[in-house]
């Protein structure tokens, strides 16, 4: 039996992925107003396929009602999937890990239980950190047998369910058997490739994927602006015959994507886990100089923007902003270039600024409040209240009304045209 600790993207997808193929889980998060929603068959967030695996599999496979000291006591495998939000100087803090293992640990049972890091962790933080606190509190606990691994998560938002249950590959840092045949008895009916590495090198593979896309991100929108600082350039059809070279060819269709110019990365994960593995490299001596860089054009690029459009529009203007989520078919606005730009507008001296976005109005509201800004219902709307219009996401609703978009003055700058 399987408990997972954290019910967000990730914490969801693996109870009901694991449910999904059979093994009793349990479900648990602090938040109650997400559990009394999902109760209810809601997802808090948008990912397609959820709530019909949730109701498939409720009270049969997976359970959000149980005991929690029942379901410990009960687990083999007890997944940690809390958030490790940036602290001030970039570094992860893992304030919610150590919170959730002293849960698991109040627990009285002197059965063999693994402890899984799923949540993403800075290389050495199972080995030097994690660990080293279990044992202090195992000091005091004599009956307890606990054992560790390191499995990071390669989920895309809004293709959660789709990556976790056909993944490409699994990575579970193990350092002792027990633990290996727990969690290869978990995994080996998803039919993937299974790596077995230290508990250092499934943390590190995992910020090497999303440094690389970061970069990547970063390398194409420095090379927008020395295009559109040069002149006379067609930038996304530069980048389009760019991937049409054989070379691309050996990698992931989809690594092009992000070799592609915009306004920037968002959301939970690259911006936290770029600046958290700097924090971590400066912590072990060596400043990066790539990475650091990556992060002053992920920033720069949102300054750039807003002074093309400053110098362009008029402050006394109308400005429509379409997309407000950090990418399409998702609704999370967490650290979203759009909510940057349009604060650097506001600070310029524009006030008529409206928005529009498919899917994130709701969640762009909740989390930036006290934003200056108008909010449209549909594109139509937005599209009769304004002269210009600002593409910061690149839904394929702006796409599919391309001609009715290009009747006002148009700033791409997700380039999808």
């Amino acid at each position: 039996m399987i408990s997972v600790l954290g019910l967000g993207f990730v914490g969801l997808t693996t109870g009901l992925g694991f449910a999904k193929t059979g093994f009793k889980t349990y479900g648990f998060d602090v938040d109650e107003n997400r559990l009394n929603s999902l109760k209810k068959f809601k997802i808090p967030f948008h990912e397609p396929h959820l709530e019909k695996v949730l109701r498939e599999t409720n009270n049969k496979t997976f359970s959000l009602d149980t005991n929690f000291e029942q379901a410990i006591k009960d687990s083999e495998a007890i997944f940690l999937c809390v958030g490790t939000p940036s602290k001030e100087d970039g570094s992860a803090d893992l304030k919610y890990i150590y919170a959730a293992i002293e849960q698991v640990l109040n627990v009285e049972t002197d059965k063999l239980q693994v402890i899984i890091t799923k949540s993403t962790v800075p290389p050495s933080t199972v080995s030097t950190k994690i660990i080293p606190f279990v044992k202090e509190k195992l000091s005091q606990l004599p009956n307890r047998k606990i054992v560790f691994a390191s499995n990071p998560e390669f989920l895309r938002e809004g293709y959660c369910w789709e990556d976790f249950i056909e993944p490409d590959r699994i990575v579970i840092g193990v350092e002792d058997d027990i633990a290996k045949d727990i969690l290869n008895k978990i995994y080996l009916p998803f039919n993937a490739p299974i790596h077995y590495v230290s508990y250092n090198s499934a943390e590190y593979i995992k910020y090497l994927s999303n440094t690389l896309l970061s970069t990547l991100i970063s390398y194409a929108n420095e090379m927008s602006i020395i295009a559109n600082e040069i002149g006379n350039i067609d930038i996304p059809k530069a980048f389009r015959i760019l991937h049409e070279d054989k070379r691309w060819y050996g990698t992931p269709a989809g690594m092009s994507k992000y070799v592609y110019p915009g306004c920037g990365y968002g959301g939970y994960c690259l911006p936290k886990d770029t600046s958290a593995l700097i924090q971590a490299s400066i912590e072990n001596g060596f400043k990066p100089k790539i990475l650091s860089a990556n992060l002053e054009i992920n920033n720069t690029i949102k300054h750039y923007i807003a002074d093309a459009i400053e110098s362009k529009i008029n402050k006394s203007d109308t400005i429509g902003i379409l997309g407000l989520s950090f990418k399409p078919e998702s609704d999370d606005v967490r650290i979203t270039p759009t909510k940057a730009i349009i604060d650097l507008l506001i600070q310029k001296g524009y006030k008529n600024l409206y928005a529009y976005d498919p899917i994130s109005i709701s969640e762009f509201k909740r989390y930036y409040p006290d934003m200056e800004l108008d909010y449209c219902n549909s594109l139509e709307e937005i599209l009769s209240k304004t002269n210009n219009v600002v593409i910061l996401t690149g839904w394929k609703e702006f796409i599919q009304n391309k001609d009715e978009i290009q009747g006002k003055n148009v700033f791409d700058y997700r380039y999808i045209y």
